[in-house]
């Protein structure tokens, strides 16, 4: 038994009349927005690790100088 056309229709029939035709445009509009800035924040995550960091200059403290 498989899912046919009238029973996508039926869900979808009440999906709409359960939630209004707004509240399912602004939920995909949220979601598109969380998409891109998703997408956004990996993009510029790779581009700032470009330039290699030396570990060791890092772990010295510039106030305690022995």
């Amino acid at each position: 038994m498989s899912i046919g056309i009238w029973q996508i229709a039926i869900v979808v029939i009440l999906v709409v009349l359960l939630f209004g035709r707004g509240k399912i445009s602004s939920l995909m509009g949220d979601v598109a927005k969380g998409i891109k800035s998703f997408k956004k924040g990996m993009a510029s995550d790779v581009t700032d690790d470009t330039e290699p960091k030396n570990i060791s200059d890092e772990n010295k403290d510039p106030e305690n100088k022995d």
